[in-house]
């Protein structure tokens, strides 16, 4: 036996114990050498008569994060080069062994004869909870640091090494499929309380109540494969199993609206899997596996939101030369909703925080920000007093610029005023040190027409959140003109520091982000402005992936925010540059109607206490003409929202505004919920092919008008059937 990522040891009591211990790597993974030595753990243990079971443990601070997914990436590049070589069916058949290699290692583990426990600590998820759960026993420290979970489904996969079959008959079938289809990570009470594992116990007490359970006699058989064994909702054919089956699938329809194979795969997987012995279960697992694997969702879904956003949150776009940096006391000028967002994550990260504001008073009230959301997860179970009073302590307010004299890192989040801001920038610099990088939390205003009021211009850069700043995971990080290294480098380092994703985009107005959202926002209105009734568009929008409609997004927004944009940019650009029809649909709204969205109850929506929101009535009668709902191509205006969106983004990549893809694709995804399943605005033209989306957005050009326009650095890519992604590894290389 040759072992170089376990090491396996027997106590005196013929107990062993199998450390998984990865060399060279910071988390355990499942790799092929992986597998290939956990099956000859199983087998030593089986061949020597002395050792009467076994404990798995890590030998890191985590037990591990689940699957390699390069690998699994891997397994599709091998399919399409046997494909070539020896036909499909070889090819599939090759891919499906392949795929079903954890599955096997796992049933052999449960299967062997003797008992094994998992003692975890630290977070274990996807194949690593598979590989517990293929375990006899289960016992997690109670560390608040611990997590299991089945997360596959948040990268468009679903559990393929047995998760779906083995949570399926420990719990009742309903709460299977939600943990399922949720992919959440569990605490280790919660898991014990979902019937997910045995025990629960401190960090230096697990493996020894794992031996224990051993050392007692514990069962190497698993209760499914007990011959009097039933699942927990009973036969999927029966009076309780009637019961579950037509709403699982219609909340399947009503969440996913068919866009997510993998939740599909799920559904499918438990309820044929429940029919069946586990072995041919796991089979019908497998089968749906090995399918999912080699859908465009899930290379989309992998490659935007696990490979992609791996790379950036550990600085794939942070300057090589600029020596890493501590953010350790930031300043925060501006008290507001954003500006207390941003003191309270700056201070949940450890990191002394002023807070600035026009009065002490001000700044107080954007103290008591942080002080409601700690305690929101106090009376949640999910932090302690001590944890609040820890975190208000980092938290100074004052109305005195003076007190920003000993921070390195400055952040404004005051009025989207370039006057006010002006002001501010002045006042900043005259009290802070000469190596302080002053960062601009503005949503639109261009970083280097504002840096022109500096007397640092390179220490100046944007850092733009969005809201609610302690909930959205995006942040855009913006280059003027003259930002320099060091400022980039600056405010890469504390947006990781704070746990968020960033992207770094170049300068101009609206940004990445701004841009794609206004023009979902824009198509909306105007097909309001259409005459197509306004909850058509809502489903419309939802149907395509969106997280919500572009009427209810503008109500989260702020109606007169909106507004506000359309005319500052009138202002600024002219009349050309604004849609007429949609300033006058938000200018009744706002003026007219005094509708401004959720913030005061009355938008496109009405917003009744203790009920639902519901569409505004009155929003009929500002349509001037209408149509019939019958002869609207529905498919047509799904088309219409995302199209636009990925247009956009398209631009902002032929500008400059954008010059890496993934950042694209993950700031799309999570900055504005741009439909996840397709990997993002620019993976969404590539996955359809770029001769094909031109094609589709030609149509809607003739159709709809210029704001269907195809760029020319798109026209060119798909003249050359080029990607996106093609290009950049090409100028990488």
């Amino acid at each position: 036996m040759n072992l170089t990522n376990f090491r396996l040891e027997t106590d005196a009591d013929g107990i062993a114990l199998a450390t998984w211990d990865m060399p060279g790597r910071s988390m355990n993974v499942f790799t092929d050498a992986v597998m290939d030595e956990l099956g000859q753990v199983v087998d030593a243990v089986v061949a020597d008569e002395g050792i009467k079971g076994c404990v798995i443990v890590s030998g890191k601070e985590n037990f591990s994060g689940g699957a390699d997914l390069t690998m699994l990436q891997g397994l599709g590049r091998a399919y399409e080069s046997l494909k070539a070589e020896r036909g499909e069916e070889e090819a599939m058949r090759h891919f499906f062994e392949e795929s079903r290699k954890l599955t096997l290692v796992f049933r052999k583990l449960e299967t062997c004869g003797k008992p094994f426990a998992a003692a975890v600590h630290g977070i274990c998820l996807g194949g690593a909870f598979e590989l517990a759960l293929s375990c006899h026993y289960r016992v997690l420290s109670d560390d608040p640091k611990t997590r299991v979970g089945l997360p596959e489904i948040k990268v468009g996969l679903f559990p393929g090494g047995g998760g779906t079959q083995r949570v399926a008959r420990l719990m009742q079938t309903g709460d299977a499929l939600q943990m399922l289809f949720k992919g959440e990570q569990i605490r280790p009470m919660m898991a014990r309380n979902m019937g997910l594992v045995h025990e629960v116990a401190g960090r230096d007490e697990m493996v020894a109540k794992a031996k224990a359970w051993i050392a007692a006699g514990g069962s190497a058989v698993a209760p499914w494969d007990q011959p009097k064994f039933k699942a927990p909702s009973g036969k999927v054919y029966s009076p309780a199993g009637m019961m579950i089956w037509p709403p699982a699938n219609a909340i399947y329809r009503r969440e996913t609206h068919d866009n997510y194979p993998a939740a599909k795969a799920i559904l499918a997987s438990v309820y044929e899997g429940l029919q069946l012995p586990m072995d041919q279960a796991l089979r019908v697992e497998s089968r749906y596996f090995a399918h999912i694997l080699r859908t465009k969702e899930a290379a989309a879904m992998i490659r935007t939101l696990f490979l992609s956003m791996g790379e950036l949150n550990k600085g794939a776009r942070r300057p090589k030369d600029v020596p890493a940096t501590k953010v350790s006391r930031v300043g925060v000028v501006g008290a507001g909703f954003m500006g207390a967002g941003v003191a309270y994550v700056s201070a949940n990260a450890g990191m002394e925080v002023v807070l600035v504001d026009q009065s002490l008073e001000a700044a107080e009230k954007g103290k008591a920000y942080a002080h409601k959301l700690v305690t929101d997860q106090i009376n949640k179970g999910r932090a302690k007093t001590a944890d609040r009073d820890a975190l208000l302590a980092r938290i100074t307010t004052s109305a005195d610029y003076a007190d920003l004299g000993a921070c390195d890192l400055v952040i404004e989040a005051v009025f989207e005023d370039p006057k006010v801001k002006a002001e501010v920038i002045a006042k900043v610099e005259a009290v802070i040190r000469p190596e302080t990088i002053f960062a601009s939390n503005t949503s639109t205003l261009p970083i280097t027409g504002l840096a022109k009021t500096s007397a640092r211009p390179e220490q100046f850069v944007g850092i733009h959140f969005f809201s609610p700043v302690e909930k959205m995971m995006l942040v855009e990080i913006i280059k003027g003109d003259r930002t320099g290294d060091a400022a980039l480098a600056t405010a890469l380092d504390y947006v990781r520091a704070i746990k968020k994703t960033p992207i770094v985009v170049n300068d101009a107005r609206g940004f990445f982000a701004n841009r794609c959202v206004g023009a979902y926002l824009l198509e909306g209105h105007k097909m309001l402005n259409e005459g197509i009734p306004a909850a058509m568009i809502e489903n419309a929008g939802r149907q395509a992936g969106m997280p919500v409609g572009p009427l209810s997004l503008t109500d989260e927004v702020a109606v007169d925010l909106a507004l506000k944009i359309v005319k500052a940019t009138e202002a600024q650009l002219g009349a050309e540059s604004i849609d007429p029809a949609q300033k006058a649909l938000l200018t009744t709204l706002v003026e007219g109607e005094g509708r401004l969205g959720r913030k005061n109850k009355k938008g496109f929506y009405d917003y009744p206490e203790g009920a639902p929101k519901r569409l505004w009535p009155g929003l009929a009668g500002l349509q001037a003409t209408k149509v019939d709902p019958d002869a609207v191509d529905f498919t047509e205006l799904k088309q219409r929202l995302l199209v636009v969106q990925a247009l956009e983004a398209a631009r902002t990549v032929g500008e400059g505004v954008v010059t890496d893809p993934r950042e694209a694709d993950v700031g799309s995804i999570l900055g504005f919920g741009f439909a996840p399943f397709t990997g993002g605005a620019l993976s969404y033209i590539d996955f359809m092919g770029s001769q094909a989306f031109v094609a589709l957005a030609q149509g809607l050009e003739a159709k709809h008008g210029p704001r269907f326009a195809v760029p020319e650095n798109l026209l060119d890519m798909a003249a050359r059937g080029g990607t996106f992604y093609g290009d950049a590894a090409r100028k990488a290389a």
